[in-house]
């Protein structure tokens, strides 16, 4: 393998040159951005804990009202990337939210896409395009690029969810803004999932044949998920995960284009290895308590802790328990990466 010419090789007068033109040699720096074999990476494997978060997220309730902060979230930041650019991995932002009963988060959109997974509490909801979506516990909302949204609470309890958005692709591209609308009005119908799309293979008679919405569907509660999963784990045999993709149902693909999302059962006493693959991912425990190996990095994690997994990362996960499953929610960026054409799935060595 051939060593790269360096900058300093470089005449003095020749790089003040390039510099007065804006230029740059790219061989100095080749191995910097194409390095070989195996992308050079900043993100680190790194574990949040629910019971750590929780409490500073109730005093960020009680230091900072609503309205001066529109959105109260703590955001989950990567150490290898730096706490100042609020990612989880390069691609993936996570914010934990809160919102206090009686409270309303302000009307809004903007061009990155978010999604909401409940942590803890009742009697909030979104409303996305005047679709009132109801937020309970292990339910996944959208709010698509563009789409308008707000959430409002009306019941007793401090309520919780998990904020994923592709914020970081969209901002490092130079497109990221918001803006802000009065307050919606909403449909006062149940939502689609309770009405258009309540069983998996069966569609309104409409759809057929027409141009396919985008999103059709707002929102995927956890109780049916859990049941698929449940039922699905009796179908698939010991050596095989039991894991579902949330999808648009009218097509059948990944229901946003950066973000994918995926649901993962593991069996009582179950480790499994986890393929290797191309995309980075954000890992939350829904239900049930285990281990982790992400790359060289042990940890322990329990219900509501969170985690990230670097791109290519080798990912060995356990379930302590001997009697009960234990439940993950996976956010990652393979929709993106498919799109690019650059996804990878590496198999075992």
């Amino acid at each position: 393998m051939s060593r790269l010419g360096t900058l300093e090789e470089l005449p003095l007068r020749y790089r003040e040159e390039l510099l007065q033109e804006n230029l740059a040699p790219l061989w100095p720096s080749m191995r910097t951005v194409l390095p070989h074999n195996h992308p050079a990476r900043k993100t680190r494997p790194t574990f949040w804990s629910y019971k750590a978060i929780r409490p500073l997220l109730l005093e960020a309730g009680r230091l900072t009202p609503i309205e001066k902060a529109e959105r109260r979230v703590l955001v989950l930041a990567n150490p290898g990337l730096g706490s100042e650019n609020l990612t989880a991995t390069p691609s993936i932002y996570i914010g934990m939210q809160l919102i206090l009963p009686g409270e309303t988060a302000p009307n809004h959109y903007h061009t990155p896409s978010a999604v909401r997974f409940v942590i803890e509490g009742e009697g909030a909801y979104t409303l996305v395009d005047g679709e009132k979506c109801p937020m309970g516990r292990g339910d996944l909302i959208l709010t698509p690029s563009g789409k308008w949204h707000q959430h409002g609470h009306d019941g007793k309890d401090p309520v919780i969810w998990m904020d994923a958005l592709d914020l970081p692709l969209i901002y490092h591209l130079e497109a990221s803004y918001a803006v802000e609308g009065r307050a919606q009005a909403d449909s006062d119908l149940p939502d689609s999932s309770q009405t258009l799309f309540r069983r998996a293979g069966l569609l309104p008679y409409r759809s057929l044949g027409r141009q396919k919405k985008p999103y059709p569907l707002m929102r995927f509660p956890w109780q049916e998920v859990r049941s698929a999963l449940a039922d699905l784990a009796r179908a698939t045999a010991a050596d095989e995960a039991v894991r579902l993709a949330y999808v648009n149902p009218e097509t059948g693909e990944e229901c946003l284009p950066v973000m994918g999302f995926s649901a993962l059962m593991l069996r009582p006493g179950e480790e499994r290895r986890l393929t290797r693959r191309s995309a980075s991912a954000v890992v939350h425990v829904v239900e049930g308590g285990g281990e982790a190996t992400v790359d060289a990095v042990d940890a322990r994690w329990e219900e509501h802790d969170t985690f990230a997994i670097p791109t290519h990362a080798e990912i060995r996960l356990r379930n302590l328990s001997n009697t009960q499953p234990a439940y993950l929610f996976i956010v990652d960026d393979a929709p993106m990466q498919r799109k690019l054409g650059f996804y990878e799935e590496f198999p075992a060595r």
